[in-house]
């Protein structure tokens, strides 16, 4: 009985000393000095390309650089630099058969100088009809590495019309080329096309950092989340003009920060982690797809992608989701892991959303990477939606703290058995 009392005691003084250990590292106090810091009005939005986005990462590095963490692959730098062009398209004339091509009817994604094309031979031909749903036919396609003609049926215009402006954004420098026609003839005979563009170098960047791993070096866990935002838009009807993005995704970025910190003071991980604040999430993903390519995806045992967790989920406090929860069993070990706490994991609510491919986890699980996003954000149809998503008012005091705190020490304590080495999650079927 004595030595049963004696275990009991040293566990309840272990977990005692654990919780108090965490409590001193993430907590709600050091939550809001992130916070506030990211989604200030001085950052601007953090929009890619411009000096708010800029000092955000250089906020990010000094945080890394302040928890004493590493370099991935000893680079020297936590900025992985990553070069894109924007195609600025000057010229655009041609045929569909008898219909007549130009910049209203044509969004051409390309960063060819002059592009012709002459022949439907030369290119796949991909057809989207009427009854297809627009954005789950045409937006996977952006991520082939191929020659595409998209002919978009005319009853899809509006959608054409904005898929249109996101084709303006810079992208990486590719061989090939895409190419989308909204149009009602929908197996022509015949194409001419030319597309002259002038093209513009411009430089992005992914802010990483690294604890190596102990007995399993060569085996990596990744904690992630995007701190672009949209930037300076159109005031709003208080005369806002600046998109703070403080949910969207400076809470991700801000709890990507936190467990780097909490990492680096307890020393108690088996597998290498990797901290990544991604770039470029709202053009299109370019920084995690950057980012995904630099690794052997055979080595990524796991990755954390964290994403809008600053309000109450559905289920109240002390509670997220996880998307693609079916997709491995990572969502089962997380839960595992937390049993008898007061926090709980949820699988999605939403899957007509199809957040599993729509985050920065999506390249590495198309790689078969049990790669998932934790969030707390309610995608429904209003008025229960988020009422500040991609708004002015998207602003800190709109975030719970301590909430917040809670969502962070979770994915915290979920975690410790992947990085231990301990519980290795089952792969992804790949894409």
């Amino acid at each position: 009985m004595k030595k049963i009392l004696l275990t009991l005691t040293i566990t309840c003084t272990t977990l005692l000393s654990f919780s108090q250990k965490i409590d001193k590292i993430i907590n709600a106090t050091e939550v809001e000095r992130i916070e506030k810091i990211l989604s200030a009005d001085d950052m601007q939005g953090r929009k890619v390309f411009t000096p708010g986005i800029d000092k955000a990462a250089d906020f990010i590095a000094a945080e890394f650089a302040a928890g004493k963490l590493g370099f991935l692959n000893n680079s020297g730098s936590y900025f992985q630099e990553i070069k894109m062009v924007k195609a600025k398209t000057v010229e655009l004339s041609g045929t569909l058969d008898a219909e007549t091509l130009s910049g209203s009817n044509v969004a051409a994604i390309s960063t060819m100088t002059d592009l012709h094309i002459s022949s439907l031979k030369d290119y796949e031909l991909v057809v989207v009809k009427s009854d297809d749903d627009f954005n789950k036919t045409v937006f996977p396609l952006f991520e082939q590495e191929k020659n595409l003609l998209v002919l978009v049926d005319t009853s899809h215009a509006s959608r054409f019309a904005r898929m249109k402006r996101f084709t303006n954004n810079a992208k990486f420098p590719s061989p090939v080329s895409q190419i989308f026609i909204l149009t009602a003839n929908l197996n022509p005979s015949n194409i001419h096309l030319h597309v002259k563009n002038e093209l513009t170098e411009q430089k992005m960047k992914n802010v990483v950092a690294v604890i190596p791993g102990k007995s399993k070096k060569d085996e990596y866990v990744v904690f992630a989340g995007h701190y672009d935002h949209l930037g300076i838009g159109k005031p709003d009807a208080k005369g806002d003009s600046i998109f703070n993005g403080a949910n969207d995704d400076a809470a991700g970025t801000t709890a990507v920060i936190m467990l780097a910190k909490y990492f680096s003071q307890v020393k108690n991980n088996e597998r290498t982690l990797i901290f990544v604040a991604f770039t470029a999430e709202e053009i299109g993903g370019y920084g995690s797809q950057f980012f995904s390519k630099q690794l052997n995806p055979d080595k990524v045992m796991a990755m954390f992608n964290i994403e809008m967790i600053g309000t109450e989920s559905k289920w109240g406090t002390n509670s997220a989701y996880i998307t693609g929860f079916d997709k491995s069993d990572m969502g089962k070990i997380l839960q595992a892991n937390l049993s008898g706490s007061k926090f709980h994991f949820e699988p999605d609510p939403y899957p007509k959303q199809n957040l599993f491919y729509r985050s920065d986890n999506a390249t590495l699980a198309e790689m078969g990477v049990p790669a998932h996003t934790i969030s707390t954000a309610k995608m429904e149809e209003a008025p229960n939606n988020e009422p500040n998503y991609h708004k002015q008012s998207d602003e800190i005091g709109t975030l719970d703290m301590n909430n917040m705190a809670e969502i962070i020490k979770a994915i915290a304590l979920s975690s410790k058995t992947i990085i231990s080495g301990k519980d290795t999650p089952v792969r992804v079927a790949k894409q």
